[in-house]
């Protein structure tokens, strides 16, 4: 099974639609998120939350939980018991005691990947990154938005972005998962949103709707262009010598081995 930390296509399903999540599992994401949060209207939380399975599908299976101190997270935490969870998704994650105190809950088998959507959980993240049960940061933009009272644009969220990559540095964990893209009807957003994502240095993004998946996924390859160079480079030799006019050592074939990485791993 994938595991949490190379989740690059994760498909949010309503928790209380069970009959949306084998389809969810057939769009060619890379995981399905059960949500029991923002996707299930407060009334539905109970049937969202019997209605939990991890058997449909031999994709990795999310879930996101209600926020700590929530009428309905204690609820959600006794729901995942005799589950099969690749991880749990944290929303609103701020206070390292309460993320640490979610992951003792859910044992070592069970990662949290802790969702970073306030300017007081971006403050704390490399704290909550550096936590023993924590293997992945994700970035709740719009929420951030909402709480900073900022537009949702990427020059604004750029130093977010920039933070949160470099606290799972800092922590030795995967790179972050970059937020969702709410318009849907032009697709070269989601595209060129996950570019940008990817030159940052986060290497997943939330999907709201299969159609956004095959744009994650292809903005997530490198080009053409990016290929013939790593190629060039790796068969430059060893020591600095020059390849299209720029310097080529050590660190410059790091990153080209990576690129070619990539696409012996696709």
């Amino acid at each position: 099974m994938v595991s949490p930390e190379t989740l690059r296509t994760p498909l949010f399903v309503p928790a209380d639609r069970p009959d949306r999540f084998e389809k969810a599992a057939a769009s060619g994401a890379g995981a399905v998120i059960l949500d029991l949060e923002d996707a299930v209207a407060h009334d539905r939380k109970e049937a969202a939350r019997a209605s939990l399975r991890s058997d449909f599908t031999d994709l990795p299976v999310l879930v996101r939980i209600n926020a700590t101190g929530t009428p309905w997270h204690e609820d959600d935490l006794a729901a995942l018991r005799g589950l099969n969870l690749s991880a749990v998704i944290l929303p609103k994650a701020e206070d390292p005691t309460s993320v640490a105190a979610v992951s003792e809950v859910l044992g070592e088998a069970t990662p949290v990947m802790a969702l970073i959507e306030s300017g007081l959980g971006l403050g704390q993240c490399r704290a909550i990154a550096a936590l023993p049960g924590v293997c992945r940061l994700v970035f709740g933009s719009i929420d951030y938005c909402a709480d900073l009272g900022c537009e949702h644009l990427r020059e604004v969220l750029l130093p977010a972005r920039s933070e949160l990559v470099l606290a799972s540095r800092l922590a030795g964990i995967a790179a972050p998962v970059d937020g969702v893209t709410a318009r849907l009807d032009d697709l070269s957003e989601t595209y060129e949103d996950t570019v940008h994502a990817r030159a940052l240095g986060l290497t997943g993004k939330l999907c709201i709707h299969p159609v956004q998946i095959p744009e994650v996924r292809r903005a997530f390859l490198p080009s053409e262009a990016e290929i013939d160079w790593a190629r060039r480079v790796m068969a430059s030799g060893d020591g600095a010598v020059s390849v299209d006019g720029a310097m080529v050592d050590a660190p410059v074939r790091l990153r080209a081995k990576g690129i070619l990485a990539q696409v012996e791993a696709a």
